[in-house]
């Protein structure tokens, strides 16, 4: 490929060389580089790519894209080409590179606070069941066909999202559903195509400190950015911040909610409670007009659903498709129902900090349980803030507080478990202390008494627990089936 194609969307000077040479692939890590390729040097928050140019060049690098001066490569016959923003430039050179392929699948962006795994999903879902072949891009994991791919962020990287895009195409998929951060928004993972549906699910204080977004306005100005790089705009319409973060959009915008100035509205919500589960049925009015149940309890479901809905509403799915999916989907750690007993509810849910954690609670209050009691721990090498303020939303809002270990990292895990007593003794909250894991979802299992709803929050989708430096497998689904096989 052609230097001068790869960089044909990108405004650049040509500082050293000529811009019609062959290159024979693109890297940005400079272990990468293979002789002929164009390195992209990127500013990161451990490393810059700029100190390693001259390694690149020593590698065989014919090309390097800088956004500052590098010396001592006069000599060296590679082509400098110099751009105001390498990362910006890399996901148009990605694009580029990988034949635009973004191009040829409907691609569908979700951002906000909460909610975008569970609708990534649901969208999937539905479109799946309608007939569609569709790939997904989100925290959990990137799905290409029958292929899952463990993520290492919730948005990759622009290259690596280029490639995914193109095996997606590769492999006959009509559309993709990412899961789009703020962070993938302000380093430009994201640039270099059209989204032709951008969501908003809603937006709360979150992400705010070193490495993430230096204020709450940072964060909600990178959410902003969706609505400037998508066809339509499907936004939450009762969400307060929804007119800031579109402010300045390009788009078409639709909006969804419980509010009767949503153009999609849920109306007559209805609680459903089942032997071992629980849900929520409602009617949709306006843009589509339906009955629907979602397996998953409280009014934040109803918002995934509706978001879900408003998308494939535009890929012509029927009403009875949506339904029927609706009511099947399930994701891995979110709010994730485990039948054990028809006498109480168990479920798994990803709550780690103690926004997610009241949000949770509150929602299955409304259930009116027997008993809510909540099976959780803390990660180590965080703030013991964080344990605090958990031990203390637990304590106000659960009848009983199994206090156990998350991902101890390198803290000893009873430090971390009194860090959360500091907390929970703030409160009149009754608990217990069990370290094991295993041993606190036995606990809570072998007590469960009739109406309880048992929630085992912090590890969610995660398989695994971290301890010096080492992940042990340990995925509660296997440790909950382990628990009832031993009790037979």
């Amino acid at each position: 490929m052609k230097l001068t194609h790869l960089l044909e969307s990108l405004e650049y000077t040509c500082e050293q060389g000529r811009t019609d040479i062959e290159i024979t692939e693109v890297a940005y890590d400079s272990r990468k580089v293979v002789p002929g390729c164009l390195f992209i040097c990127i500013e990161g928050t451990q490393a810059d790519g700029h100190e390693f140019a001259g390694e690149a060049v020593a590698r065989g690098a014919a090309a390097l894209v800088v956004s500052k001066p590098i010396q001592g490569l006069e000599e060296s016959g590679a082509v400098l080409i110099r751009v105001a923003d390498t990362r910006y430039a890399m996901a148009f050179i990605s694009a580029a590179r990988f034949g635009h392929p973004a191009r040829k699948l409907q691609v569908i962006g979700i951002t906000g606070t909460k909610g975008k795994t569970t609708t990534s999903y649901l969208v999937k879902t539905i479109l799946e069941n309608a007939g569609f072949r569709v790939g997904l891009v989100g925290t959990i994991e990137v799905v290409i066909g029958d292929e899952h791919i463990p993520a290492a962020n919730t948005t990759p990287e622009s290259y690596l999202l280029q490639q995914y895009f193109a095996r997606m195409v590769q492999e006959g998929m009509d559309a993709v559903v990412m899961e789009v951060s703020s962070q993938a928004l302000k380093l430009h993972r994201t640039q270099g195509f059209v989204f032709d549906y951008g969501i908003f699910t809603n937006l709360e204080p979150d992400h705010i400190g070193p490495g993430e977004h230096d204020s709450f306005e940072d964060y909600l100005s990178c959410k902003r950015l969706l609505f400037r790089q998508c066809r339509v705009g499907i936004v939450n319409g009762d969400d307060s911040h929804t007119d800031q973060v579109t402010q300045g959009h390009t788009c078409a915008l639709e909006s969804f909610g419980l509010g009767t100035a949503c153009m999609l509205r849920a109306e007559k919500l209805r609680l459903v409670r089942k032997p071992g589960e629980l849900g929520v049925a409602f009617e949709t009015k306006g843009l589509i007009e339906l009955e629907a149940e979602v397996g998953t309890p409280g009014r934040f479901s109803v918002y995934n659903a509706l978001a879900a809905i408003a998308i494939c509403r535009h890929f012509r799915v029927s009403g009875e498709n949506i339904r029927r999916a609706l009511l099947a989907a399930r994701v891995k750690g979110r709010i994730e129902m485990v039948k054990v007993s028809d006498d109480f509810t168990l479920l798994i849910d990803y709550a780690h900090n103690a926004m997610a954690l009241q949000s949770l609670l509150t929602t299955l209050r409304e259930y009116e349980p027997h008993r809510l009691v909540c099976v959780f721990g803390c990660g180590g090498n965080r703030s013991p803030q964080r344990r605090f303020e958990m031990g203390e939303v637990s304590g106000r809002l659960a009848d009983f507080t199994v206090i156990t270990s998350d991902n101890p990292r390198f803290e000893e895990p009873g430090a971390i478990m009194d860090d959360i007593r500091t907390g929970m003794e703030r409160t009149e909250g009754k608990y217990s202390m069990i370290c094991d894991r295993k041993e606190a979802i036995r606990y809570a299992i072998e007590n469960g008494e009739p109406g309880d709803i048992i929630v085992l929050a912090g590890k969610g989708h995660e398989d695994y627990q971290e301890i010096k430096g080492v992940k042990y497998p340990m995925d509660e689904r296997e440790l909950i089936r382990e628990i009832l096989e031993e009790r037979d």
